[in-house]
This record gives C-alpha cells, structure tokens and sequence, in this order.
C-alpha cells in the first residue's frame, strides 16, 4: 500500500511540475552584438532547475525545420530575486526581410511557438516605431503598446527609460514583459516583443540607480538587453559613474551583465538603408571629452553609405518644456551630427512630443557645468547656449528637403505627461520648436522606402498628431 501511494505521489509531483509554466520570462527577439539580416537572436528567462530545453526554427525556402545554431545560458543571481536562467537561441541562417518561424521545446514537449521578423536589407522598405519613457505600468502605457502592436512595425527603437522608477529586474518583471511579452493582445498587453526586433539606449531611470546594496537588481538594461559593443571603451568617470554597494554585490551584478557592462550604453548598427547611432545621454557622461566625440564623428563619417542616419537617446538637447529644459547637455554634440550628415535625432525624457524646425547649432564653448545632489557633487546636466539656424522653409510635404536636423521628443510613452499647459501657450516654446502636443501620449511611426521617409505620430486614441515627409 506504501508502495503504491508512493508511486502515486511522485507522478502527482512529476505531473504538477511538468505543469507548471516554463517561462519566467517568455521568449522576445534581440539584434545581437552584429545584427544581420541572416541572424537574430531569441531569449527567455526560466527556473534554475529548468534546463531541458530545444529549439528549432523554419523559413519559407527550408523544407524543415532547422535546430538553433547555438544555445546558450547563464544564471542570474542576484541578492532578493529568485535565480533564473537567461537563454539565448541563435539564427543565422535567416532570408532578409521576411517571416519566419520557431519553435521550443521543454521537456521533450512544445511549448512555444512564434512568427517573427528577421531584418530589413538596403533595398527593402520598412516602418520602425520610436517611443520612450513606456514602462509605469499605467493605463497609459498599456494603450500606447496596442498602438505600437497595430502599427505592425519591423522595428521598435526605445529612446529610453524603458522601465520605472530604478530600471530594475523586478520592475521589468511588473512592468515591461507582462505589457509587451505578453500572451495575447488585449487591453493588459501585447505579444510584440516574440516576433519584432527591439534595440533601446539607456535612460535615467535604467542607469542611475547604482547603489546595488539598496536595490541589487538594479541596471537591468545591461543583462537583460543584447546589442552591440561597437562604442567607445570609455573609463569610468567619463562614460559611466562608479557602482556603489559591498564587493559581494557588485560581483553579483559584473557577472550578470558580463562585457555588457558598460559597453553597451554606447553602440551603432545598420538597419535597412539607414544607420542607427544610440548614445548615452544621461549627465554622468562627458561628451566634452575628445574620445567619445571622436568616436561619434568617426562613426557616423564610416555611415556615408546610409541613405538615413538617425541618432537615438535620452535627454533632449532641444526641448521647449519647462520641465528638464536646463538638461541640455547633448546640445554639444550638435555640429557633429551635422557634419555626419544626420536626418533626425530621437529622444525621450521629457514627457510629451516635440518636433524642432529643421536646425543648425553652434554652441558658445562647452557651456555651463550643472551640479548638485546631496554632495552638491553630482552632475546634473549642462547650459549650453549658441546660435541656430532655422529651416522654416521645410514644411514637410511641399518642400521636403529640410536643411539642418530635425530634432524629435517622442517620451509621451506611458508615464504622466510633462507641460498640458504649454501646449496651448506657444509663447512659452523656443523658437526651433515647430510642434508641440503635450496633453495627450503618442508614439512615432516611421515608413522608409528608398529616399523617402515619412513620419507620423500616433496618439494613443489612433488619431495622426503631426505627420511629414522627407525626400532625398
């Protein structure tokens, strides 16, 4: 009789086990460290005990299906989360431009099945979405990623704090993955994140918080995001601010990100026919320094056979909202992306959407150092005054060849919106700013075919805000 409640036991056990969901974090898509249109990346997080895993994936001209070129693991161990295991699938023998498919398995049994985008080439047209500061969790925010799931984009560009308030493990965990790594499409999230690529340059609110004794979870961009290491190498002070907390939890935290950290904040890559410039914005940077602006010139110089260049960070260099307005450190770097021949500047941050006249900027110097914080030490930002040409001229659809960079807020992703009251007050704008729509949240929706881009903004009732077009 003990035999056999014994027997019967441990089938229940091994039954409720096999029951039990697989994914602490289901599968989502990343470029990788050199994207290519043959390759992309899958990742999923799942127990530490969980380890029996497959996959497979199928495009149209393969007759069947195909085991991942490589799979691979670490552990994520960190002080006050449950230790997991991050996976990553690798593809690399994927067709420009079109669906495929894959497949995993747990256990001997399928548990997961995805359509999926692989990258665009030069001569194929495609539609990216830009949106930032998307992860509160609130209604708002949940809205906007229905938007950015029905725009059907090939890909999304994330200008920045991708999660709040301490871009945490277990903030993405509530915030981000349940809303766009969803199973179904609803009004609680989408599944978006399992079949487009994503890339994201780091916010605030993802690479502020260092002190790993008070949240050991935190800079989860720099494990959790899996993109190239082509930036500067940087020293600490210059590109990245000292970690805080015990010798225990720092090694915590270096093992997780692995060489991530801190060369991802910086990086570019080729998508299309358009290079993409991702920079770290936030005040700890010194892009005065001769190092990083070399790298910036050099990269977008080596970018001459892009048809677009867009640059992608945090902190507006021009913005005409009161709140954030003295953080106008990336205002420096103006003359280089002119020089480098760049077509729009995406940013994030302030909470609302702005979209400047196409401009020139000659800053006066390297401006005035802001500094404060509890040790009256911290670098908060950075005053940069200068001269400016406007392009009123461009109008975006009659004349559509603007003369200068235009620059783009697009942070009215999900958190409280920033100014309602200015957007009614256009004397309050400075004069680069051209439009300026603050009371309601909106994400950027972008169709590039050949020499031709145009750009919408999409509320998050569906209505077009703005939109433009501009021709080369």
């Amino acid at each position: 009789m003990k035999k056999h409640l014994y027997l019967l036991l441990l089938i229940l056990v091994q039954i409720c086990s096999f029951a039990q969901e697989p994914f602490i974090v289901n599968p989502y898509l990343q470029l990788g460290k050199q994207p290519s249109v043959n390759s992309i990346y899958v990742q999923w997080q799942s127990a530490e005990d969980n380890s029996d895993w497959k996959v497979e994936y199928k495009t149209a001209s393969m007759r069947n299906w195909r085991g991942a070129d490589s799979l691979t693991y670490s552990l994520l161990t960190l002080s006050g989360l449950k230790t997991r295991r991050m996976y990553q699938a690798f593809f690399n023998y994927l067709e420009a431009g079109s669906i495929f498919n894959y497949r995993i398995f747990n256990r001997g049994k399928e548990v997961f099945t995805a359509e999926a985008k692989s990258l665009k080439s030069q001569d194929q047209p495609y539609r990216f979405v830009a949106v930032g500061d998307l992860g509160a969790g609130t209604p708002e925010a949940k809205k906007i990623s229905r938007i950015v799931y029905d725009q059907h984009p090939d890909l999304v560009v994330v200008t920045g704090d991708i999660v709040y308030e301490y871009g945490l493990a277990s903030e993405y965990d509530s915030k981000f993955w349940p809303i766009y790594n969803a199973n179904k499409s609803d009004s609680a999230g989408n599944p978006i994140l399992r079949s487009v690529p994503w890339s994201a340059a780091p916010g605030n609110h993802d690479s502020e918080t260092r002190d790993l004794d008070k949240y050991p979870d935190a800079l989860a961009y720099f494990y959790y995001w899996n993109q190239p290491h082509n930036g500067p190498s940087g020293a600490e002070g210059v590109t990245y601010p000292a970690l805080k907390g015990s010798e225990a939890n720092k090694q915590q935290f270096l093992k997780a990100a692995g060489p991530d950290y801190p060369k991802m904040s910086n990086f570019s890559y080729n998508y299309g026919n358009a290079h993409w410039l991702f920079l770290d914005s936030n005040p700890s940077v010194d892009w005065t320094n001769k190092e990083m602006t070399a790298w910036v010139e050099n990269d977008l110089r080596e970018a001459s056979g892009a048809t677009w260049r867009f640059v992608i960070f945090h902190h507006p260099g021009f913005s005409s909202s009161r709140e954030h307005f003295e953080q106008q450190q990336m205002r420096i770097l103006a003359p280089l992306f002119e020089a480098g021949k760049v077509d729009i500047v995406f940013n994030g941050h302030v909470h609302n959407y702005q979209r400047s006249f196409p401009l020139k900027f000659l800053p006066d110097n390297k401006g005035v150092l802001l500094v404060g914080g509890k040790d009256n030490k911290t670098n908060r930002g950075r005053i940069i005054i200068g001269r400016w040409i406007l392009d009123k001229h461009f109008n975006g659809y009659q004349y559509s060849k603007p003369e200068g960079v235009i620059y783009m807020v697009t942070g009215a992703g999900g958190q409280e919106l920033y100014n309602p009251e200015q957007q009614s007050e256009p004397d309050t704008w400075q004069k680069f700013t051209d439009i300026f729509i603050s009371t309601i949240h909106s994400v950027t929706v972008a169709d590039v075919n050949g020499r031709t881009l145009s750009i919408r903004q999409v509320a998050a009732n569906g209505v077009t805000l703005d939109a433009f077009t501009i021709t080369k």
